[in-house]
């Protein structure tokens, strides 16, 4: 039977020993089931009048002017930090390779802050205000550390490369850092909630406010990969070739342009107001499985025991169908004695949850271990920023006779990768397996995140055999400064094996979270992404020190020493693949037996998605409707 042809039947109680249903909805919600709640008359046309005066595309020209310019400020200021902090601050490469990856690993853990924040107590729109002067402060603090010489070791000349030049004092590394704490805290209230800010200016219980935000997404990763092109083209030539006053000073002025347009549109926005954090009732829903673990709950649905299950609330957009997967926390909605009120409430939400809050968790649950296996990848990922660069500064970097390539400018090879490959695979790739998996996007997103953790891979083997002719040729050439005869573009390889690794991994893992959680838990998904970076960037700066460390000894340097051509990069890159391949087993463990979210759209339609799949991966194939 279609789920709008059903009569409703959630008010009813249920016998002893039935599948329990909540106790009425309060009056003025008109709820015709738990699966398709529709609104009264009255709340419709009151929603009409405040559609009409905020939220829309009108609303959301200004959040992507104030995404656009934020990106454009904090991406172009440290697109080519590395090359800063070896320059400007005379680090040595693994010691300026750990400051960007920790930096990078805290700042990707604030979105979980962020999001906790906003959700429970302030909401999305003073976050994002609160985050975005955080961040124009950091960018003005990190622009006077390159523009006052107090805060900065003095020059060596024109030595682009000093080896015995004066290292920061503690008042330099401590501005600096602190700049980049403001930055830190910049993103962990920005990016938790600028999609889902974007997202609330639709009204996703109609098909338009749907399109809406599809094309929203559209548009977000569109103008994130023209702010990449732009950092790492226009911005990292300004500050490696120009001067690194105006090269920090352009992002600077830009993000305070950022933050005009943000509050320009603060009179269109639709600002949804904070309904507690969804982190309260994962661990409400922990805890009160917890205290019912000795509750003996079947394997299957057989009417032995009663579980709580009222009607969603008004921000739920699809109610989870109940699984077997995880019986354990199903205790938490298991009703006992004394566990609800008169009026058909929890007398206490640690010891009774509903059914939806128990499969939201199971949804989390699921997730971990496939997000666990793209660490690694991502961990690949981060060389680009660090080795890779350090490796181009020691190549000729020449496009003809006078126009040299910033050492911060070759990931463009990786993004140009992605902007070409990726209409290829939508229009070529995908309507071929489609044929032959009978899968709707031609392969599964796990297949996706998959095949990206192979080209991880396969660029760190071909990173360690392109470091190896490097330091051959450069060894050959007797160059006292350590300069290779040997162009530039023969990182090239590399760089779109990683841009193809992006391309299927990164994209993958965005559709992924996004896809696998319930629309109101979104911000977990994006916090969850960031936590991979955490991950990842913590990983880099571990296996780092670990090999700069032990690598060396007996008057044989370490591989990653300052001098290129003394350590062994290959052999680093080596190590990263070896562990790339034990993740891919452990990915296709973690996967081959997931089971993808389902749930019942509570609007007053349904997508095509939702009408035929298969809930495992490695099932046959799927059906197509």
């Amino acid at each position: 039977m279609d789920l709008k042809e059903r009569k409703d039947t959630s008010s009813l109680p249920g016998p002893p020993g039935s599948f329990s249903k909540s106790s009425p909805p309060p009056p003025e919600m008109d709820v015709l089931d738990m699966h398709n709640r529709k609104s009264s008359p009255d709340s419709i046309l009151e929603a009409e009048k405040v559609d009409k005066k905020h939220g829309g595309w009108k609303a959301i020209s200004f959040i992507l002017a104030n995404e656009t310019l934020e990106r454009l400020g904090t991406i172009g200021l440290l697109s080519n930090f590395m090359v800063y902090l070896t320059r400007v601050f005379h680090l040595e490469q693994v010691d300026a390779s750990n400051v960007i990856n920790i930096w990078s690993g805290f700042t990707n853990l604030t979105p979980l802050v962020g999001a906790f924040i906003s959700d429970a107590y302030v909401g999305r729109f003073k976050t994002i205000a609160f985050a975005s002067f955080a961040t124009l402060f950091g960018l003005i603090t990190l622009t006077l550390t390159a523009s006052l010489p107090q805060l900065h070791p003095a020059s060596c000349g024109n030595n682009n490369n000093p080896i015995n030049c004066a290292g920061p004092t503690k008042l330099h590394m401590g501005i600096l850092l602190l700049g980049l704490g403001f930055l830190s805290i910049g993103s962990g209230g920005i990016r938790p909630c600028s999609i889902p800010f974007g997202v609330d200016q639709f009204n996703q219980r109609t098909e338009e406010g749907v399109k809406g935000v599809a094309s929203f997404f559209n548009w977000y990763y569109m103008t994130f990969t023209v702010v990449l092109l732009i950092t790492q083209t226009v911005v990292v030539y300004i500050q490696d070739q120009v001067s690194w006053i105006i090269g920090f000073g352009v992002p600077t002025g830009l993000m305070a342009c950022a933050v005009v347009a943000f509050f320009a549109g603060m009179k269109l926005y639709v600002c949804v107001k904070p309904e507690g954090s969804i982190f309260s009732g994962i661990a409400q829903v922990v805890v009160a499985a917890r205290k019912k673990r000795k509750l003996k709950v079947p394997a299957e649905d057989d009417g032995s025991v009663t579980y709580y299950d009222p009607p969603v609330k008004a921000s739920v957009l699809s109610k989870l169908h109940h699984c077997n997967q995880f019986r354990f926390l199903d205790k938490a909605a298991v009703i006992i004695d004394g566990d609800l009120t008169s009026d058909g409430v929890p007398a206490n939400k640690w010891r009774l949850c509903s059914i939806q809050e128990v499969e939201e968790v199971k949804c989390l649950v699921r997730v971990v271990p496939v997000w666990s296996a793209g660490i690694i990848a991502l961990a690949a990922m981060s060389q680009q920023g660090t080795f890779t660069v350090s490796q181009a500064l020691k190549m000729d970097r020449h496009m003809g006779p006078k126009f040299e390539i910033p050492p911060g400018s070759l990931s463009v090879i990786s993004l140009l990768t992605i902007g070409v490959f990726l209409p290829l695979y939508d229009r070529v790739f995908v309507p071929f397996f489609r044929r032959i998996t009978g899968h709707k996007s031609g392969i599964t997103l796990l297949q996706r995140i998959g095949t990206g953790i192979v080209f991880a891979i396969l660029s760190m083997i071909v990173a360690g055999l392109v470091e190896r002719v490097r330091r051959r040729r450069s060894i050959a050439a007797g160059d006292p400064t350590g300069m290779t005869p040997m162009s530039v573009f023969w990182l090239s390889p590399q760089l779109i094996l990683m841009g193809l690794c992006e391309a299927f991994n990164i994209i993958g893992q965005i559709e992924f979270f996004n896809s696998q959680f319930p629309e109101h838990m979104r911000s977990i998904a994006n916090a969850l992404f960031s936590l991979s970076f955490a991950g990842s960037n913590y990983l880099s700066s571990f296996i780092v020190t670990i090999v700069h460390k032990f690598s060396g000894g007996r008057n044989r340097p370490d591989w990653l020493n300052k001098d290129l051509n003394a350590g062994k990069l290959d052999y680093f890159y080596y190590l990263i693949a070896v562990m790339g391949v034990f993740n891919l087993v452990y990915f296709w463990y973690c996967a081959r037996g997931y089971r993808y979210k389902s749930g019942s759209p509570m609007g007053g339609f349904e997508e095509e998605d939702n009408k035929s799949f298969s809930d495992v991966e490695m099932s046959s194939k799927k059906q197509l409707k």
